[in-house]
């Protein structure tokens, strides 16, 4: 039948149709029938959507499949606890070279090991990360921040070793120490590397205050009350511990929304896209500086028991010291874990707007 002027097959050639596939929902796909010229594609296979544009790069705080994070800052971060590992180490090693050898210098190696750990932790950890930002590969990632953190821990022990007296004190701190640097370089081949940077970064700007608050720890001693009375003196000190953590998580969960942030911040400006990370990962960015203190102190209690056990053997004084400063190092690991992760989610809360409405929503349907 022959095409009418006017009529809905007017514009229809007396071609035969090549009717293509159907879709999902039953309706036909109709292919064009002009024939391509030399050199040129067909309409029906050009590349649509990101193939259009090339195969998709994932930015540096993105991960694209599989691919793990990128931290930035990481040699910052590395610096900062590669002298703060230092710093801790030269003052354990001067306050034990400047008492006298035997139960004094076993006391003060007891009371300086969770510092040195928690430095060793973090650092191997942070050198982790300047190792393995660049990697693609997950378990190619993970592999050499193990192994970083075990060149980090050798050296750590190796140093402690040739600059501390030779005896079993050494050995004992050399070994938790090392230790902790390969499980802090472990912690690093995760793929969330941002969130293990702010971790480190909170961990970090805690121990500092921690020791710059020692300055003050007199003064608010008797502020809080400590009198004669050894009962107000406990007191007091219970008081100006709590302060102590309670600052200490304020600030580690500030600095883990910040890294955060900066980082998201910085990957939008270099490639102009970055994934946000949802609430999960700013609760564990703001309470991992507590988590580190807790994981410090059962590295503590599994690879210096002998020492530990030593100090608390010395008197019973001694004992009753020793238990009271790993309880209170539980304590403080708990404030810092749960005020650090209380801040960091009030401080993302408050970014947040209002959930955008969808105007398709609100349309009636067709």
């Amino acid at each position: 039948m022959s095409n009418q002027p006017g009529s809905s097959t007017a514009a229809e050639t007396d071609q035969p149709e090549a009717v293509g596939p159907t879709t999902g929902d039953g309706a036909t796909v109709e292919t064009s029938s002009v024939k391509a010229s030399p050199g040129e594609t067909p309409a029906s296979e050009a590349p649509t959507g990101e193939d259009a544009v090339g195969p998709a790069h994932g930015d540096e705080g993105t991960v694209t499949g599989g691919r793990p994070e990128f931290a930035p800052g990481a040699i910052v971060l590395a610096l900062l606890s590669v002298g703060w590992l230092a710093a801790m180490l030269w003052s354990t090693r001067e306050a034990i070279h400047s008492t006298a050898a035997g139960v004094t210098a076993i006391s003060l190696s007891a009371y300086a090991l969770p510092g040195v750990i928690t430095a060793a932790l973090v650092t191997g950890a942070t050198m982790a990360l300047l190792a393995t930002n660049r990697l693609g590969r997950a378990t190619l990632r993970f592999l050499a921040a193990v192994g970083t953190g075990l060149l980090v821990g050798l050296v750590t022990a190796v140093a402690i070793n040739l600059t501390y007296a030779d005896n079993a004190t050494t050995n004992t701190i050399a070994g938790t120490a090392a230790a902790a640097a390969i499980i802090g370089g472990a912690m690093a081949g995760a793929r969330q590397a941002r969130v293990v940077g702010a971790i480190t970064l909170a961990t970090l700007t805690a121990q500092i205050f921690v020791v710059l608050f020692s300055r003050v720890r007199d003064p608010l001693s008797d502020l809080f009350g400590a009198g004669e009375t050894q009962q107000s003196v406990l007191d007091a000190a219970k008081w100006v511990s709590r302060t102590e953590s309670l600052l200490a998580g304020l600030l580690a969960g500030l600095a883990a929304y910040l890294y955060l942030t900066w980082s998201r911040r910085r990957a939008e400006r270099r490639d102009g896209a970055a994934s946000p990370l949802r609430w999960p990962a700013y609760l564990v960015a703001g309470a991992g500086a507590g988590l580190l203190l807790l994981l410090t102190e059962v590295i503590i209690r599994i690879g210096g028991r002998g020492l530990l056990d030593l100090a608390a053997a010395l008197s019973e004084a001694d004992e009753v010291a020793q238990t009271a400063l790993g309880t209170s190092r539980v304590d403080n690991g708990i404030w810092v874990l749960f005020v650090g992760a209380l801040t960091t989610l009030i401080v993302f809360g408050r970014t947040l707007g209002p959930r955008p409405v969808d105007d398709d929503e609100d349309d009636p349907a067709a």
